[in-house]
């Protein structure tokens, strides 16, 4: 009868050990996921400075070009036939 005790609080031993591990497993698991969540967020936002860097250094190099650089005179010409086509298009389409 002894050693079914003892059994019995060896087991309980171990359950209470695993159960506290699985606290702080779950504690844990909590913790990365908030980090997670903050690194995805400071990603979109580097992602969306990006683009917007991009679109200022694409304006830059347009407004360049349309200084008289040499270098991009060929691609202002091609993006102010684009604009003219696009307004086209929208007076065509308003004019329905």
């Amino acid at each position: 009868m002894g050693e079914l005790v003892e059994i019995v609080d060896s087991l309980e031993n171990k359950v209470s050990k695993l159960l506290h591990k699985l606290e702080l497993l779950q504690q844990s698991n909590i913790k990365l996921q908030e980090e997670l969540i903050a690194a995805k967020e400071k990603k979109q936002k580097t992602e969306s400075a990006m683009v917007d860097w991009e679109e200022k250094y694409n304006s830059l190099k347009l407004a360049s070009s349309m200084l008289g650089s040499n270098t991009n005179k060929t691609e202002a010409k091609l993006k102010i036939n684009t604009l003219i086509r696009e307004l086209d298009s929208c007076i065509a389409q308003l004019a329905e």
